[in-house]
């Protein structure tokens, strides 16, 4: 594909995007959750983890501790115990319970609704905050990047670069802000049901004509990691 001027990627990217609505008119977070502070202890439970697996610690886990304060108080042993089947289980639940400390102590028991305040938190990145304020508040801050969306970024020839901050800020360039929190989810569906890390199924593919990889899949080139 030849070389963009940015109005022709915006262009582009504009087509991708509707493209990918018409494919996933459903697209949303995976993760179960019934109010913010679930979707922020959810959030840190996904690092290095499915959704699948996420929601089924959860389902049993918010049940148990329903308030920032029940984490926060909770036995540092038995929360860990609880959410052992998932990876990174004791550093996770230490920011969680930082977190919830925090929130108990400087936000009134309440989840914060803006970046540099979730940001304050124990164990919140940009990433799980981005998620928070987009789908608890709806408040599109910037766009949550995981390694479906890097990867999608990349083979879309949205980002060249590999750093989740770098491509944050080439997707915030490309979409419209009212677009940022539905964007990830756009890109995590796609990348789940389509545009696989391993032998994408760029023949299947809806958005296939718009895209620098899948155009050169489709004329022979071979599929190989990194692309």
């Amino acid at each position: 594909m030849p070389r963009e001027s940015i109005s022709q990627r915006k262009l582009r990217a504009a087509k991708i995007i509707a493209g990918l609505e018409a494919a996933y008119p459903e697209a949303h977070c995976e993760l179960a959750y019934a109010s913010p502070l679930e979707l922020l202890i959810a959030t840190i439970l996904s690092a290095q983890c499915t959704d699948k697996q996420v929601n089924i610690v959860t389902e049993t886990l918010f049940k148990k501790y329903r308030s920032a304060t029940d984490f926060a108080n909770a036995k540092p042993a038995e929360l860990e115990s609880d959410i052992r089947r998932i990876g990174l289980y004791r550093n996770k639940a230490k920011n969680i319970q930082a977190a919830c400390r925090a929130i108990v102590e400087k936000h009134g028991c309440e989840v914060p609704r803006t970046m540099p305040e979730l940001l304050e938190l124990g164990g919140v990145g940009r990433k799980t905050a981005n998620v928070v304020l987009g789908n608890a508040f709806g408040v599109n801050e910037g766009v949550v990047v995981d390694t479906h969306v890097a990867r999608l970024s990349q083979r879309l020839g949205w980002s060249a670069h590999g750093a989740p901050d770098k491509i944050e800020r080439d997707l915030q360039e490309l979409a419209p802000r009212d677009k940022w929190a539905l964007l990830s989810h756009l890109l995590i569906w796609h990348g789940r049901r389509r545009c696989f890390a391993r032998n994408p199924d760029c023949p299947g593919c809806e958005v296939n004509a718009l895209c620098p990889t899948g155009q050169r899949i489709l004329k022979g080139a071979a599929w190989k990691p990194g692309m």
